[in-house]
């Protein structure tokens, strides 16, 4: 992977991470469009680059991640999950499920078709939680339980928490936030893991481009997360539903 490569990438995860559309797969996509040869160092890089834009999350909400105890100690109830599940799959995710095209188009596409079903069926309570402090541990478990369904490339971690927690009864806002700091140490400890396992395997060059990747990632990111908190109080998500499934459909074609 070179340089110009990592920087799009970087640019890619940034756009991507927190829309319900799935960033790993679009980074699965991306690569095989750039022509990056499938490794071991490629499939570390689409889990470890996801970091850059998490740190986006640590820099903006800092304050509340560190500060709001409550808040803190709900996020640490719904990464036990998924923390517990990615543990268990992660030989399942690095040999079969990353870099898996027909895995990733199939469920961008009926991860499509769920959001718009979704969308057009959901009303939001009267009286939904405006307030993480006002979520019950229950409640943020579940969240997590269903954050760890997007393990599998396409699913979409930000879809699968926003989904899992307007089911809940929160309102979009409250879980859009939320659903930002709980990938805080999901993709700490997924990337720390990863690292850990196969780090020492990394040339000085892939280390490089996994840098630039991440720089990148977190500045895009930046502006993506203020911009996308604005979109979600005033629109739904079946926008990203259609372009889920045109997606899969377009790259369909094009892999046929």
């Amino acid at each position: 992977m070179d340089i110009l490569q990592a920087v799009f990438l970087g640019i890619v995860e940034g756009v991507t991470e927190f829309l319900p559309i799935s960033s790993t797969g679009h980074l699965i996509l991306t690569s095989r469009l750039l022509g990056i040869e499938t490794s071991l160092f490629l499939k570390s890089f689409e889990i470890s680059i996801q970091l850059g834009a998490i740190l986006a999350v640590v820099f903006l909400y800092w304050r509340r991640l560190f500060i709001d105890r409550e808040m803190l100690k709900r996020v640490c109830v719904a990464f036990v999950p998924t923390g517990i599940v990615g543990f268990l799959l992660y030989k399942v995710l690095k040999s079969f499920l990353l870099g898996s095209i027909p895995v990733v188009l199939w469920s961008l596409f009926l991860g499509g078709i769920v959001l718009i079903l979704f969308e057009m069926r959901y009303k939001e309570k009267e009286h939904a939680i405006r307030t993480v402090s006002d979520m019950s541990y229950a409640q943020a478990f579940l969240i997590g339980l269903i954050q760890s369904l997007s393990i599998i490339p396409g699913v979409s971690r930000a879809g699968a928490t926003i989904v899992g927690g307007l089911l809940a009864g929160l309102d979009r806002r409250t879980i859009v936030e939320f659903s930002f700091l709980l990938a805080v140490p999901t993709m700490m400890a997924a990337t720390g893991y990863d690292l850990f396992k196969n780090g020492y395997t990394f040339s000085s060059g892939d280390f490089k481009a996994l840098a630039v990747g991440l720089v990148v990632s977190f500045l895009v990111a930046g502006v993506v997360i203020k911009s996308f908190i604005h979109f979600v109080q005033r629109y739904n998500f079946i926008v990203f539903g259609a372009y889920r499934i045109l997606l899969a459909l377009f790259f369909w074609f094009i892999f046929r």
